[in-house]
Parts: structure tokens; C-alpha cells; sequence
């Protein structure tokens, strides 16, 4: 059984928010990091650009395979997670502590169409 952690939502596409005031920190969830098995590359925007909730934002590629990452917010990219760029493996190791990007959202209430954990484990068992 994955993880969740309760004090985040989640995209059905797997990702997860955690927000702070206007500040969203993304990543991904426990079940992408398993299902993708051994992750060797991550490919994230730029500080300064703009996300879209339901649009891609980078990469995240494996030995099996790559998979989009898909914003679950709309805002500007304040901060990305630049230890990932040398060591992808800490998605694997801890993908709620490795957060990919952290967003200054534009819509704080687009979170509120997001997943709650508990919705999120009956996905992930499905």
C-alpha cells in the first residue's frame, strides 16, 4: 500500500499539493514514485515561468518509462527543487519530503477540485 499523507491534496495524474498561504509546493505521490520504478531524470520549468492547473510543467523519466508532470495549480514558479537535478533517486527515497516546484498561486481555490488523502487511497487501490 502507498502512502498519503493527509495534509496534502492530490491530482488524479498523481501528483500532490501542499499549501501555505499563496505558496503551493508540488511533487509527487508515493504511488507514481512505485509505479515508476527507479526514476533517473526530473525536468522542471524555470523560476519566473508560468503553471496551469491541468497542464504539463516538465518530466519525470525511469528506467521504464516518462510521464508528464501535470500542474495541479495555476501560478508562477518561485522556486524549483535544484538538489533533483543531480540526484533524481530522491523521488524515490521520499517523494512527500522531495518536492519538485513551489508555486505562487494565482487561484487558491482551484486546491479545492483536488483530492482529499482519503479520496486519493481508494484511486490508488483501484
Amino acid at each position: 500500500m502507498s502512502k498519503v499523507l493527509a495534509d496534502r491534496r492530490y491530482a488524479d495524474s498523481h501528483e500532490w499539493v501542499k499549501l501555505d498561504g499563496d505558496i503551493a509546493t508540488v511533487g509527487i505521490s508515493d504511488y507514481a514514485q512505485h509505479a515508476m520504478g527507479d526514476i533517473t531524470y526530473v525536468d522542471m520549468p524555470e523560476t519566473g515561468d508560468e503553471v496551469s492547473k491541468g497542464e504539463d510543467f516538465g518530466a519525470v523519466e525511469s528506467v521504464k518509462a516518462a510521464s508528464d508532470l501535470i500542474s495541479p495549480v495555476s501560478g508562477e514558479v518561485i522556486e524549483v527543487n535544484e538538489e533533483l537535478e543531480d540526484q533524481p533517486e530522491l523521488l524515490n527515497e521520499d517523494p512527500y519530503a522531495n518536492w519538485i516546484i513551489k508555486v505562487k498561486v494565482s487561484d487558491p481555490s482551484e486546491i479545492d477540485s483536488l483530492m482529499d488523502a482519503e479520496e486519493y487511497k481508494k484511486i490508488c487501490e483501484e
